[in-house]
């Protein structure tokens, strides 16, 4: 047997996906608005073209916005006073309204990073892995820190440090870096049960159907005699041979109660349609559906139904970790599985109503992607 395995991946965008870089652009400062699209400033090539030498004019520039040095002709696809433009705009054009920048490279190409992927990888593994070790969800085995509650279940799943981490046989690389012009405006909510849609979020993101390419390999080596010679002793390769099967007995259960959620939500039928149909998608035994990125949900991030399967135990992460804060310690433990989480992060777009009313309307659940690895 090769020492290593290794395969060639491709990762489809189903909807918009979204991988913060951690900053926020400013509305006239960092990108201005015009003709139904986001133009990114480039506020050097700006400022070089204006006559700073003049003591006079270097002083009106330090009072301006730099929205106000441009002119109607210079918004123009090739102008050098923008590093690149985005299909769409926000929906807040006020000064200073904050846009989220889309992770990329030192070119303002987007790309998806390896740990992007292995993360959610991660997630399905360690899901799918609970069952097989019989873990029962206890509050006793939780750290008091909330960044490090899940320590001692990651060490009973994964291996005891990461020197023993059953993914460190696993190494996902960064994908090529695609063009600008798959990069677009999202703009988000967050909904409830109800249907109310709250908290608004602007951000950059790449388009639906958008094609990275990567590789993946597992290091073979890790788990063979010579690894245990050493004392390295790792559980889990059959699994990691088994990537698209494993991650889709996830998503299975993931996008079921999805859809039953949506259902249920007023407004949500769009969306519970979507999940009804990635629920009977064909995928094989090369391909499979995961969920990267902003937006992907608390279910998504963490061992999920494995810890909403215990009613005790959601109550005292619940009130120790403060996740709700319409319940205290007091409060009884019915319906927890129900009711948290209570809402989900949607993409919206403007519809117009029977009385000519624009409003907005949930379109696309974030960051769902198509996963092909074919072994070199």
């Amino acid at each position: 047997m090769a020492d290593y395995a290794i395969y060639d991946v491709t990762v489809t965008t189903i909807t918009p996906l979204h991988i913060g870089s951690g900053r926020e652009l400013l509305n006239e400062y960092d990108y201005a608005i015009q003709k139904g699209r986001t133009w990114r400033i480039n506020e050097d090539a700006l400022l070089d073209a204006q006559d700073a030498d003049d003591p006079r004019v270097a002083e009106q520039l330090a009072r301006s916005r730099p929205v106000q040095l441009l002119k109607p002709l210079d918004y123009q696809e090739g102008s050098p006073f923008f590093r690149y433009s985005l299909r769409g705009a926000p929906r807040s054009t006020g000064e200073g309204a904050q846009l989220r920048e889309q992770l990329k490279d030192a070119y303002d190409r987007p790309y998806l990073p390896g740990t992007t992927l292995k993360g959610a990888l991660r997630t399905a593994l360690g899901w799918y892995m609970w069952e097989a070790r019989q873990l029962q969800p206890e509050g006793r085995n939780l750290n008091r820190k909330r960044e490090f509650a899940a320590r001692q279940y990651e060490q009973a799943l994964f291996g005891k440090d990461p020197n023993h981490d059953l993914l460190r046989a696993l190494q996902v690389s960064d994908s090529e870096p695609l063009g600008v012009d798959r990069l677009m405006v999202a703009n988000a909510r967050v909904i409830n049960r109800r249907g109310e849609l709250k908290a608004p979020i602007e951000m950059e993101a790449i388009a639906s159907e958008s094609v990275f390419h990567l590789t993946v390999k597992i290091d073979r080596q890790l788990f063979s005699d010579w690894a245990k010679a050493g004392g390295l002793t790792l559980r889990g390769d059959k699994l990691l041979e088994q990537l698209p099967q494993v991650v889709s007995r996830h998503t299975q259960e993931r996008v079921a109660r999805e859809a039953v959620w949506f259902a249920k939500a007023e407004g949500g039928v769009r969306i519970a349609q979507f999940y009804q149909q990635l629920a009977q998608a064909k995928t094989g035994n090369r391909r499979f559906l995961i969920a990267l990125g902003w937006g992907t949900g608390w279910e998504d991030k963490t061992f999920g139904t494995r810890l909403l399967a215990s009613k005790p135990f959601m109550q005292h992460i619940l009130t120790e970790y403060r996740l709700s804060r319409s319940r205290s310690r007091n409060q009884p433990e019915r319906d927890v599985e129900i009711r948290f989480p209570s809402s989900r992060r949607v993409f919206v777009g403007l519809v117009q109503d029977e009385r000519g009313q624009r409003r907005e309307v949930p379109q696309a659940a974030p960051g769902w992607c198509l996963v092909e690895m074919r072994a070199r």
